[in-house]
């Protein structure tokens, strides 16, 4: 089904629409309104036929949107975050205020009487900058901590950086020799593959007849590290103690019938996935993380790895254009980060990545992709090495047929289709027969199918089409509606209240500032997550509204108001209803605010 009008009960349109029986689809408005002008004329030559010196815009992403800043000399010292005269600054030349009186004095005023992160863990380390500070102050303005406080239980998240660690990369003293040797052996094996005449060693070789590789993993893993041969030294474990298990051995990551959530960039942040785990989801992945920056300790793309307590099966998804960075950013995360796999980003359409040789580009580079998927598979057996991508990068040209059978046989544990081409982006309808026919070549590893899953209604329809599908990933159906798991599960399709939807908003709003921190800062950054998310939450009809349910991923609705003021508001596609929404949760937004969405989410 291409976009179209999803239609709503004649008693909840507007007035204007209500009236206009033959309402017109918006996209087919919008196309005449582009035709428009096109064809507009200026100095007697078409508009679209002027010679410009502007680049066309990409599409996908608002780059030039503005962001708001705070000016950071106006934070207060750390060493003053937990009241008056507890410890001195250390930095002769620290540029944040020393000043507690002046700066509490230009503090505003606190957003509630509960502290959020003091009620769920017993302690804040904002201490004074805390904008719920007065919950966890004692009578001379010292941060305290609960009776009940454990600092132990208190970290529900894992995983980023340490300084000591981020000192070693920086200075490049971390050691890698494991990573270079399994690229190594990897691209040993496939000169060897060449010589023999097995492998096409053009830039884009997809397409030529796949010949059996009887090479495993094992054999690059052997190359790499020889059997140890000593007699092994100190105390033995008795077999029948463990069952005849090896203890030290973590079982793989079962990708067969499970709902796993999409790796979304900017939304599928640790808050999001909180909500999303408290609804049934079975297996999350954090954000896309760049390779190189990893590699490099920069803090920023350490955070897309943090892990919270509640996800008890996560993993970090890579991206990148070099085997020996990606290789030496999956040794980095075995080894410092709790993840139990890593997924490799295949399929990513972002521009500049694509331009780079990674994302999407990979699909056309496989000579690079398989030294890629052969050492990182390599790398662990503890920790599942897994592949991403779309059906291929142009709309007339599908490659994943062909790729998806090398890549079970380079030893990855498990590939995921999303049913578009990189050039398709979200503009078409998902093929899911085309996804069953990849499926259907892969013998031994579980291929997760992706896209346009909205409802229960859509997951059963989905695998009816795809029977050799082992699991579904969600990603936008998860963004405009995270009950959706709960609805697969249960088979029934909810039907949350205004109230309620709010109510998952107030706790996201509340694991942000837990995660980020509930001082100006991490207010407004918990803010600026809220109304990307929004951006697409916005876009979910409520089941009692819709004329003819369940509601589609890609129709566009009909103007239509909720059953309650709060229900409208939810539903309005102007983000200055999305700010009214944070000020209610996170209290009035600074001056000089803006707020435009990163993704352009309503592309149906």
């Amino acid at each position: 089904m291409e976009p179209g009008i999803c239609y709503i009960k004649e008693e909840y349109l507007v007035p204007e629409i209500k009236n206009n029986a033959a309402h017109k689809d918006p996209v087919e408005h919008d196309n005449k309104r582009k035709s428009v002008e096109d064809n507009a004329t200026e100095n007697g030559k078409p508009k679209k036929y002027q010679k410009t010196n502007k680049k066309e815009r990409k599409r996908g992403q608002n780059k030039n949107r503005p962001v708001f800043k705070q000016d950071s000399s106006l934070f207060l010292c750390h060493s003053l975050m937990n009241g008056p005269d507890l410890e001195k600054c250390a930095h002769a030349n620290c540029r944040y205020v020393h000043d507690l009186t002046a700066y509490l004095n230009s503090k505003p005023e606190d957003l509630g009487v509960k502290c959020p992160v003091f009620d769920a863990i017993g302690f804040c380390t904002r201490g004074v900058t805390c904008r719920f500070a007065k919950a966890h102050l004692d009578a001379n303005g010292r941060n305290i901590k609960s009776p009940h406080y454990d600092e132990n239980k208190a970290r529900t998240s894992m995983n980023g950086i340490t300084s000591e660690l981020q000192v070693r990369l920086r200075k490049r003293e971390y050691d890698f020799t494991r990573s270079k040797q399994l690229v190594s052996q990897a691209d040993k094996l496939r000169d060897e593959k060449k010589k023999k005449g097995e492998v096409n060693d053009s830039e884009n070789p997809v397409g030529g007849t796949v010949v059996e590789d009887k090479t495993t993993t094992e054999a690059i893993v052997k190359a790499v590290d020889p059997p140890n041969t000593e007699k092994p030294i100190g105390a033995v474990v008795d077999d029948a103690e463990t069952d005849g298990r090896d203890i030290a051995q973590k079982p793989p990551v079962d990708f067969v019938e499970k709902l796993i959530l999409s790796p979304l960039t900017t939304v599928g942040n640790l808050p999001f996935r909180r909500i999303c785990k408290e609804f049934g989801a079975d297996i999350t992945c954090g954000e896309m993380a760049c390779a190189v920056p990893l590699v490099k300790g920069l803090t920023q793309e350490w955070a897309l790895t943090k892990r919270h307590a509640s996800e008890d099966v996560f993993g970090v998804q890579l991206c990148g254009n070099n085997p020996n960075i990606i290789a030496q950013a999956a040794q980095l995360l075995q080894e410092t980060a709790s993840i139990d796999y890593i997924d490799l980003n295949i399929g990513c359409p972002i521009e500049l990545i694509y331009q780079h040789g990674g994302g999407s580009a990979l699909m056309r580079r496989t000579n690079i992709l398989e030294t890629i998927v052969r050492s990182c598979s390599a790398m662990s057996p503890k920790i599942p090495f897994t592949v991403k991508m779309r059906t291929g990068v142009y709309a007339d040209k599908s490659v994943a047929h062909e790729l998806m059978p090398l890549v079970e046989e380079w030893g990855a544990a498990a590939v995921t289709l999303h049913g578009r081409s990189r050039e398709q982006r979200y503009m078409k309808s998902a093929n899911w027969q085309y996804i069953e026919e990849c499926a259907a070549k892969v013998k031994h590893i579980p291929v997760i199918g992706n896209g346009d899953i909205l409802n229960f209604e859509d997951y059963i329809e989905k695998r009816e089409q795809a029977p050799h599908v082992s699991s579904v990933m969600i990603g936008r159906g998860a963004l405009i509606k995270p009950w959706i798991f709960k609805e697969i599960k249960e088979q029934k399709p909810w039907n949350p209240t205004s109230m309620q939807r709010f109510d998952i908003l107030r706790r996201y709003v509340n694991y942000g500032l837990e995660h980020w921190g509930s001082d100006m800062k991490g207010v407004e950054n918990t803010r600026r997550f809220l109304l990307e998310w929004q951006s697409f939450m916005y876009r979910y009809i409520p089941y009692e509204l819709l004329a003819n349910p369940p509601q589609q991923i890609n129709q566009r609705p009909q103007k239509f108001r909720g059953r309650d003021e709060m229900e409208t508001l939810m539903s309005s596609p102007n983000s200055t209803d999305w700010v009214r929404l944070s000020e209610m949760l996170l209290g009035p937004v600074p001056a000089g605010f803006e707020f435009v969405p990163k993704h352009k989410a309503n592309a149906y």
